[in-house]
Formats: structure tokens, C-alpha cells, sequence
């Protein structure tokens, strides 16, 4: 096990090191004199040259690349020019914010998506499979700026049941974003988890416990769930890594204060520090939660690890 993690750990680097490069590059491949993007351009020429000195625009590209990767190792992604403050802690400020979406988001479309999958796997053709398949595909398609304004709409301005933005002590601050934020990813799951299931009972093994007599519901549940988890694990894994990184539409629609809403906010106000910290952290965040589905593929399926023994 130890052998397998130490794998994959390694192949994250080459990743991780290819994405900086792409965020260092992110302000030098913006047309114009990057301290001049930054400042603006009735900034005084005084300020312009210690930008400049900052961000050691006076070396070459590779001088500048190491420079900056060394401290981003460090998570040193220098200072908002917003607001000043490192650029890790407007990060550490958001990301708990970011955090809890995703994590809710994630936890509904597990409790629901699998259970669905599961079900109209375990009776292919009913009313009940077909059912689901046809709100599967309904929530694919619904764009989640769509499903945002729709639900406050109905819940906020409608029956006002429901506050419409902003982030608050009350479950009620959570319910819309995280429902808006799910519903693709809940139908994702469903798709994943009941194709799986279909795969995994047309086993021999299943075959052969049913003309043993087991009972239906443990050939399911006890036999075949756990083989048909590994491509669910892998979805979940690459939708909270989404969640994650893309919340950007959810949050900017119900002005939840987390990374996503901080990010359109740099990107409008040209604070590429705060963009690049912020690009690197969704990364990090991402490669993690990969190795983390990779860990748990060791645990659901062992003859996995013994191929890096």
C-alpha cells in the first residue's frame, strides 16, 4: 500500500508542476506591461517601477518562473493589489465558504445519486427506472444559472421561504445553493452508479448466488454494490473536485462569499496575484482529491494495490 501511494503522489508532481507554469504564463501572456495591467494605466511612474521591482520583471523568464515557484511552494502568492492582504489569506478566508457548498452538494448527490443508480439497475425497464432515467437527463440539461434564478424566483420572491443571497447562520442561507450546485452532479452519479450496477449483475458470481437461493436484496447490496462502487467512487471524486473549482455561476448568482465570487472579482478588478493564488489552490485541491479516489480504490478493490507491489 505504501509502494502504491508513494506512486501516485509522484505522478501528481508533473501535473502540479504543469499548471504553475500555466499561471505564471497568465499574466506575461496578457497583451501590455503586466505592472501596467495591474495599476492601471494613470498609475504614476514611480509606482510602476516598484511593481516592476516586485514582481522581478527586470530578469528573464526562467529567473522569474523559479522565483515564483519558490514561493508558491510556500504559498506565498505575494499580496492582493485589492486589498493588500496576502494573497493566502484572502484564499483561507473564502475557501471554508467554498468548502461547505461543495461538501453539502456532494453529500446530496451521493445520498440520493447512488441509491436511484442502485434501484433502477435492480429493476431495468420499470416504471420506476424509466422514471428516473428521464429526470436524470432533465437535470443534465438545465444550465445552473437556469436552476439558480428559477429557485429564487419561486422560494425567495414567490412564497419567500427563502432568503436570496448572501450567507447567513440559518440552514435556509444553504439550501438553494447547494440544490442548484447538485442537481447536475446528483444526475451524474444516478447515470454512473446504474450503469455500474447493470455491468456488475450480469457477473457470473451474481448469477451463480442467485441459484443459490440468496435473497435478492443481499446479491444487491451485499454482492454486487461494493465491485460496482469503484466507477461511482470516481465520479464522486471528479465531481467534488468540480464542485470545488467551478462554483464560480452558483456563488455569483446568490452572492455566496466564497472562492468563485472572489475570483470573478479579480479578474474583473485585474488583480492577476489573487487570480494566479486562487488558479493554483483549485489545483492542489483537485490533484488531492484525486489521490484521495485513488486511496480508495486501493480499499474497495486490494488486486488494485498489488499491481505496484
Amino acid at each position: 500500500m505504501y509502494t502504491f501511494l508513494i506512486k501516485r503522489i509522484l505522478g501528481l508532481l508533473p501535473v502540479l508542476l504543469g499548471i504553475s507554469v500555466f499561471v505564471f504564463m497568465l499574466i506575461h501572456i496578457t497583451p501590455g506591461d503586466p505592472a501596467l495591467l495591474m495599476l492601471g494605466e494613470q498609475a504614476p511612474p514611480e509606482q510602476l517601477e516598484i511593481m516592476r521591482r516586485e514582481m522581478g520583471l527586470e530578469e528573464s523568464l526562467p529567473v522569474q518562473y523559479v522565483t515564483w515557484l519558490r514561493r508558491a511552494v510556500q504559498l506565498d502568492f505575494g499580496r492582493s493589489l485589492r486589498s493588500r492582504k496576502p494573497v493566502i489569506t484572502e484564499i483561507a478566508e473564502r475557501l471554508p465558504n467554498t468548502a461547505a457548498l461543495a461538501v453539502g452538494a456532494t453529500v446530496v448527490s451521493v445520498m440520493i445519486g447512488v441509491p436511484i443508480g442502485v434501484i433502477s439497475a435492480a429493476r431495468p425497464n420499470s416504471f420506476f427506472d424509466n422514471l428516473f432515467t428521464a429526470a436524470t437527463f432533465t437535470a443534465v440539461g438545465m444550465p445552473v444559472f437556469w436552476q439558480g434564478l428559477m429557485l429564487i424566483l419561486i422560494f425567495s420572491v414567490w412564497l419567500g421561504w427563502l432568503p436570496s443571497s448572501g450567507m447567513g447562520p440559518s440552514i435556509k442561507f444553504y439550501i438553494m445553493p447547494v440544490v442548484a450546485l447538485s442537481t447536475v452532479t446528483t444526475a451524474n452519479i444516478t447515470r454512473i452508479a446504474r450503469s455500474s450496477m447493470l455491468d456488475v449483475l450480469k457477473e457470473d458470481y451474481v448469477r451463480t448466488a442467485r441459484a443459490k437461493g440468496v435473497h435478492e436484496r443481499t446479491v444487491v447490496y451485499r454482492h454486487a454494490l461494493r465491485n460496482a462502487l469503484i466507477p461511482v467512487v470516481t465520479i464522486i471524486g471528479l465531481q467534488f473536485g468540480r464542485l470545488m473549482a467551478g462554483a464560480v455561476l452558483t456563488e455569483t448568482i446568490f452572492a455566496w462569499p466564497g472562492l468563485g465570487s472572489m475570483v470573478v472579482t479579480a479578474i474583473r478588478t485585474k488583480d492577476f496575484p489573487l487570480v494566479q493564488g486562487t488558479i493554483m489552490i483549485f489545483a492542489l485541491i483537485y490533484a488531492l482529491v484525486n489521490l484521495g479516489v485513488d486511496i480508495l480504490y486501493g480499499a474497495l478493490d486490494p488486486r488494485l494495490r498489488t499491481k505496484y507491489d
